[in-house]
C-alpha cells in the first residue's frame, strides 16, 4: 500500500482557519467526519486528546502529528492540513507548527496501514522532505510529491532486517526500544532517528518498535548480553526485567526523535545507572501528574491487571450466554451445552488468576507474574472472589520487589540467577505462605459466617432475607458473600423445591452487569471508551445472570460500582419476595423467567433495581477526564 492510499486528496485543508491547539484539532475532526472517515467525532476527539496528554504530538520543525486509533474509525486515512501563519502546538521546540498530518486508525487496522504510516513518520524526518513540502499550495502537488518519492510500505521483513545490525569488536553496540502510547507514529520515528544519528557517530544499534501491532525486531538475550548500554525511549511501560545488570537510559520516546545525540552519547559512555531489576516505570516528564502518586501508580497497577483479564471476562461470559441458550432449547444433558458452558466456564476460572498475575507484573515486572497467578488462584479456589485476588495481586507483586531489594546485594556473577531461582522460588513460597495461612482462612471463614447467619434468619420475613440476598450477591461477585447467598438459596431449593429465594438471588446477581451496561450507555461521558466498549457485553452477561462482567468495573472502582450495585441488588431482591417471584433453576438468567411464578414481576423488580443502580452509578461517577 502506498502513502498516497491512505493520504486522501479529498480530505485535506491547505488553508487552516484556526489560531490555536485546540481549534486546529476540533477543526481537523470536522473533516474527518464530513468525508466520513470518523462516524463519531466526540468519541475520536477524546482518544485525540488523551493521546496529546501523554506528550504533545508537535514534533518541531513545524510538524505535528495528532493521531488517535479507536473504534470511531471507519477506515484509515491521513488528513493533510497547513497553516500559513502557524499554531501553537506545545511543540517540542516550543515553535509554531505549520504542518499537520492527523492519523486515524480503526481498531482493527491491520499491519499494512501501521507500516505505511510508519514510512510516513519516517519520511517526515527529512528536512529537504519537509521543505518541499511546505512550498506546496494545492492537494494535487501533495500528493505528487509523496508520489515522486515513491514512499510505498515496507514490507515487514524489510524494516526487520534494516534494524538487525550486528556489534563488532571495533564500534560500541547499543540497543534501544522505541514505542508511545498508541504505537503508530512517534514509535517509528524515533526508530529512524536513532538508526540515522548512530550511523553518523559510528555506533551499531539495534531497535525494538513496540507498535499497536506489537513489538517487532525483538532484542535477544544475546543482543542485550552484548550491547554496552540500553536506550528506552518510550512514554508506556516495557518489560524492563530482561535488562538487569545493563546500564539503561531511560526518557520518553520524545527525546528519541529529538535528543538523539544526547542518548547516544551518554548510551556509548555509559553514563546511566545499572539497572538492579526493582519496578520502574518511564520517566516522562510529559506523563499525568497523577501517575507520581500512590494512587497513580495502585491504579495503573490494577489496570493492568483488569485490561488483561478483560478478554477472559467477555469471551468466557458470551461463550457461557451462548450456551444457557442451547439448554434452554436442548436441555442440560445435550452436548453442545456442555461443551460450551464448559468452555466459557474455564475462562472464567482463569479470571482471578489473570487478574492477581498481572497486577503483580506490574508492580514486579515479569518475576512478579508467576506468584501473582497463583496467588489468584489460591484466592479463587478459596472463595475469596475478586477481592481476595486483587489483594493477592498486590502482595505477590510487593513481595518480589522486596526480594529484589534483599538480593540486591549479591555478586554480580550471580545475577543470572535472581530471575530463573530466586524470585520464583521464594517469591512463590512467601506469596503462598500468606494466602495460603492468612488470605484464604479470612474470606474462607467469612463464608461460613454468612451461611450460618442467612440459617439463622430462616424464611419468616421474606422482603427483608430477599433484599439481603439480593444485596450480597453484588458485594464481592464471587467472594464469600456471593458464595454464601448463593450456596443458603440452593439449599433451601434443593431441600424444599421452593424457588422463591433463587428468584431473590438471581435478580440480585443481574442488576450489577446490567446497570453498568445501562449507565455505560446513558452517561456515556462518565466512562472512557474502552469502559464504553465493555459495557455492551454486560447486556448479555446481565441477562444471562452472569455477575462476572461487572468485576472489571468493580476492580477499578469499587465504592461506586459496588456501593451502587448493592442498593439496586438488594431492591430488586426484595421485591421479587413482595410479589412472590420464584424461579425453579438456580442459573439461566433470562432464558428460565419462562418457567418462573410471576414471570412478569420478576422482570419489574430486575428493571426497578438496574434502573436505580444505573442511575446512582451514572451520577456519582465523576466525568472522563480529558
Amino acid at each position: 500500500m502506498d502513502v498516497i492510499d491512505l493520504l486522501r486528496k479529498d480530505i485535506m485543508i491547505m488553508d487552516l482557519k484556526s489560531t490555536d491547539k485546540q481549534s486546529v484539532i476540533e477543526e481537523m475532526i470536522h473533516n474527518l467526519h464530513k468525508y466520513k472517515v470518523i462516524n463519531d467525532m466526540d468519541t475520536f476527539k477524546e482518544a485525540i486528546l488523551n493521546r496529546e496528554a501523554q506528550s504533545s504530538t508537535g514534533l518541531g520543525d513545524g510538524i505535528a502529528m495528532p493521531h488517535a486509533k479507536t473504534s470511531s474509525v471507519n477506515e484509515p486515512a491521513v488528513l493533510f492540513a497547513k497553516s500559513n501563519q502557524g499554531i501553537e502546538y506545545d511543540s517540542l521546540d516550543g515553535q509554531p507548527a505549520h504542518l499537520f498530518f492527523m492519523i486515524a486508525v480503526p481498531d482493527d487496522s491491520n499491519d499494512t496501514h501501521l507500516q505505511t504510516l510508519a514510512s510516513l513518520s519516517k519520511l517526515l524526518m527529512e528536512s529537504t522532505f519537509v521543505e518541499k513540502l511546505n512550498a506546496t499550495s494545492t492537494p494535487e502537488e501533495v500528493q505528487q510529491l509523496f508520489v515522486s518519492e515513491s514512499v510505498e510500505d515496507t514490507p515487514k521483513e524489510e524494516l526487520q532486517a534494516d534494524t538487525s545490525q550486528n556489534g563488532s569488536n571495533e564500534r560500541p553496540f547499543i540497543v534501544a526500544v522505541t514505542a508511545c502510547p498508541t504505537g503508530i507514529a512517534h514509535t517509528f520515528m524515533a526508530e529512524d532517528a536513532l538508526k540515522k544519528q548512530a550511523k553518523e557517530m559510528n555506533i551499531d544499534i539495534k531497535v525494538e518498535t513496540n507498535g499497536s501491532d506489537g513489538a517487532k525486531n525483538q532484542l535477544t538475550s544475546d543482543d542485550i548480553q552484548r550491547a554496552n548500554a540500553v536506550i528506552i525511549a518510550a512514554s508506556k511501560k516495557v518489560e524492563m526485567e530482561r535488562f538487569n545488570g545493563k546500564h539503561v537510559i531511560e526518557r520518553p520516546v520524545s527525546d528519541g526523535i529529538k535528543k538523539t545525540e544526547e542518548l547516544l552519547t551518554k548510551a556509548i559512555h555509559q553514563d546511566a545507572p545499572i539497572y538492579q531489576g526493582a519496578s520502574s516505570s518511564n520517566n516522562s516528564e510529559h506523563e499525568d501528574n497523577q501517575s507520581t502518586s500512590l494512587w497513580g501508580k495502585i491504579y495503573k497497577d490494577l489496570m493492568n491487571g483488569i485490561s488483561h483479564m478483560l478478554p477472559f471476562v467477555i469471551g468466557g461470559g458470551i461463550i457461557m450466554a451462548i450456551s444457557f441458550l442451547f439448554e434452554s432449547v436442548l436441555g442440560s444433558e445435550s452436548e453442545i451445552f456442555s461443551f460450551l458452558n464448559d468452555l466459557g466456564g474455564n475462562a472464567f476460572n482463569l479470571l482471578i488468576p489473570i487478574l492477581a498475575g498481572y497486577i503483580a507484573m506490574s508492580i514486579a515486572d515479569r518475576p512478579g507474574l508467576m506468584p501473582g497467578m497463583v496467588a489468584g488462584l489460591l484466592a479463587f479456589n478459596s472463595d475469596a472472589g475478586f477481592i481476595g485476588g486483587l489483594v493477592g495481586g498486590f502482595l505477590a507483586g510487593y513481595i518480589v520487589v522486596g526480594l529484589k531489594y534483599v538480593f540486591k546485594g549479591i555478586p554480580r556473577s550471580l545475577d543470572g540467577i535472581k530471575p530463573i531461582l530466586l524470585y520464583p522460588v521464594f517469591g512463590l513460597f512467601f506469596t503462598g505462605l500468606l494466602m495460603y495461612f492468612i488470605i484464604g482462612p479470612i474470606f474462607s471463614g467469612l463464608n461460613g459466617i454468612m451461611v450460618e447467619f442467612l440459617q439463622g434468619l430462616g424464611t419468616g420475613n421474606a422482603v427483608i432475607l430477599g433484599a439481603l440476598l439480593g444485596g450480597m450477591m453484588a458485594i464481592d461477585m464471587g467472594g464469600p458473600f456471593n458464595k454464601a447467598a448463593y450456596t443458603f438459596s440452593i439449599g433451601i431449593f434443593t431441600s424444599t423445591g421452593d424457588g422463591s429465594l433463587m428468584a431473590a438471588v438471581m435478580a440480585g446477581g443481574m442488576v450489577p452487569p446490567l446497570a453498568i451496561a445501562v449507565a455505560t450507555t446513558l452517561f456515556k461521558n462518565k466512562f472512557d471508551e474502552a469502559e464504553r466498549k465493555s459495557g455492551v457485553t454486560n447486556y448479555v452477561m446481565g441477562l444471562s445472570f452472569i455477575t462476572e462482567g461487572a468485576i472489571p468495573f468493580a476492580a477499578a472502582d469499587p465504592l461506586r460500582v459496588i456501593g451502587s450495585s448493592v442498593i439496586g441488588a438488594a431492591i430488586a431482591g426484595g421485591l421479587t419476595q413482595l410479589w412472590n417471584s420464584s424461579i425453579p433453576a438456580p442459573h439461566g438468567g433470562l432464558f428460565v423467567i419462562p418457567l418462573a411464578e410471576g414471570p412478569l414481576f420478576f422482570l419489574l423488580s430486575l428493571l426497578i433495581g438496574t434502573i436505580i443502580t444505573a442511575l446512582i452509578l451514572g451520577f456519582w461517577r465523576k466525568p472522563v477526564t480529558k
